[in-house]
């Protein structure tokens, strides 16, 4: 037992706790899947339920060994990687709205040509720029109030992505520049930079909106959550799935409204964990989310760098601000947005990218943690040079 121990404690570092939530969630995530997409086999896989459990299970361990590589680079090293990946995502953006692939009206996927597997860039994009916005404003703390050296680089930087990302992915834009926001106030920015920097988002957005693929798509979906009379389809479906959950919900793969509710394996997987699971289930998810965000804040809180403190701090605010707007939309506090549930929903390479994201916040606390043993290590040295 002793040596397991030990062997965990060598392989898997930083936070214990985050480690635990994200492999809850993950084995739920199979779980979960694999009930919602029995009418996706019927349909496309002649009612072999077992093709979508064993490609799920798949992608899920993917994430996790790529979540693992990710912790064991040193943070630091994700400044240089973010500026390079921020740089690679403009023209990769640019390329798929012109060329990539029309899902629901809008060009969000790129087909990697070698290995015929498609990603959005959108997802490369908005990892890179988080991780690059900590850098900058990392390196500018003693001069944060430089308007030209400072802001205005971040500005552009934040400009460009998400009006590049609005123009067929409104959603992912919008919550992109909610957290860089976030990550602009934890780094003492000026509060007027942060009404330009709203300014800004606001005037790019409205052009994304009108010149987009999403645009029509944008408006319908808020006069439809606006619309006292009229439900929607999709949360119509959702509706029914959550009343009929009760507490403690129909039992695992007893689901009924995954036969009619529209992608109940990614947008709207939420409905059916409260079909399912309940009252109890629906909360358990939410508390184990807000454990996440909990603990990546107390990451930003016990980091010793500035750079460290502000990436854990965006991209644990990504990744569940994403989680909550998906569960909100679930339950009716939201206009339709379809934005996946990170970690449980069914994905791809969204999935990657998770683990990506989760791996560099367990590396900020596995980074800052061996610093402090430096320091400490350091400091008794010092101590014993004085007493020699």
């Amino acid at each position: 037992m002793n040596q397991f121990k030990a062997w965990i404690d060598r392989h898997f570092k930083g936070d214990p706790l985050i480690w635990g939530i994200v492999i809850l969630l993950s084995l739920f995530s199979i779980l979960v899947v694999y009930s919602a997409t029995g009418s996706l086999a019927y349909k496309y896989a002649g009612g072999n339920t077992e093709v979508y459990l064993f490609r799920h299970s798949f992608l899920v361990f993917v994430s996790l060994v790529v979540m693992w590589f990710a912790h064991k680079i040193p943070y630091k090293n994700y400044a240089l990687y973010a500026r390079l990946a921020m740089f690679l995502s403009i023209p990769l953006l640019m390329l798929t709205y012109m060329f990539g692939s029309n899902i629901n009206e809008a060009n969000r996927w790129l087909t990697i040509p070698v290995i015929n597997q498609a990603f959005q860039p959108s997802d490369l994009a908005k990892l890179a720029l988080i991780a690059a916005l900590a850098a900058m404003l990392a390196r500018k703390q003693n001069n944060i109030k430089d308007f030209k050296n400072t802001f205005v680089p971040i500005i552009i930087s934040i400009g460009v992505i998400c009006l590049l990302i609005a123009m067929a992915n409104m959603s992912t834009a919008i919550l992109l520049l909610l957290t860089c926001l976030l990550i602009m106030f934890i780094g003492r920015v000026p509060v007027k930079y942060l009404a330009m920097v709203v300014m800004v988002g606001v005037l790019g957005l409205t052009a994304a909106v009108f010149l987009g693929q999403r645009g029509e798509t944008f408006f319908s979906r808020i006069e439809a959550f606006m619309d006292e009379e009229e439900v929607p389809f999709q949360a119509e479906q959702s509706y029914i799935a959550i009343a009929t959950g009760g507490v403690t919900g129909k039992g695992p793969g007893n689901s009924e409204q995954r036969n009619s509710l529209p992608h109940p394996y990614s947008d709207f997987i939420y409905a059916i964990i409260i079909e399912e699971y309940g009252l109890v289930g629906g909360v358990s998810v939410l508390f184990l989310y807000l454990a996440l965000l909990y603990r990546g804040m107390r990451i930003v809180a016990n980091s010793n760098k500035a750079f460290g403190g502000l990436l854990s701090a965006g991209l644990s605010f990504a990744l569940v601000i994403q989680a909550l707007v998906n569960m909100a939309v679930a339950v009716g506090l939201g206009p339709i947005t379809g934005l996946p549930l990170p970690l449980l929903s069914m994905g791809g390479t969204s999935l990657v990218f998770t683990g990506i994201s989760l791996g560099i916040i367990l590396s900020v606390s596995r980074g800052d943690h061996q610093d402090e043993e430096l320091g400490s290590v350091t400091a008794a040295n010092k101590s014993r040079l004085r007493t020699a």
